[in-house]
């Protein structure tokens, strides 16, 4: 299961560069996870100060 970014994301990057696959990206602003590179790791949601990314449901 992939996660997300929710609309709480401040579009600061700190979960683009947690990801170890890249599969974040800056898209005007905010945050987006590519859910077919996503490896579930969680490394972005350990980065996010606010609590952003988050498992699809």
């Amino acid at each position: 299961m992939a996660y997300k970014i929710n609309d709480s994301c401040i579009g600061c990057g700190a979960c683009i560069g947690a990801c170890p696959v890249g599969a974040i990206k800056d898209e005007g602003g905010v945050c987006v996870i590519d859910a077919d590179a996503c490896i579930d790791c969680g490394s972005c949601a350990g980065a996010c100060p606010v609590g952003a990314p988050v498992p699809e449901d």
